[in-house]
């Protein structure tokens, strides 16, 4: 079951870690948020996960498409609040 809670906390974590990403230029400020976020993840609810990753393997964990991972996360994230 997806809580109301775990949706709040699931936008409101990776709004502000987007929000960083991609306004940094900073290397290693933005591996960092990629380690964050993927360790959030693989404890966030089961069912949020499926919900957002629409199905996608390794959705927020492939570096090379995380910009675009975390940007839909959060639009995805949005629509359910």
């Amino acid at each position: 079951m997806i809580t109301r809670d775990s949706i709040e906390t699931a936008y409101s974590f990776l709004h502000q870690k987007r929000n960083v990403y991609i306004h940094s230029s900073l290397n290693w400020q933005k591996d960092d948020i990629e380690y964050a976020i993927a360790s959030f993840v693989d404890d966030m609810n089961g069912e949020l996960y499926d919900s957002i990753s629409g199905g996608m393997p390794d959705f927020l964990k492939d570096h090379t498409r995380f910009k675009e991972d975390i940007t839909q996360a959060v639009e995805r994230l949005e629509e359910m609040l």
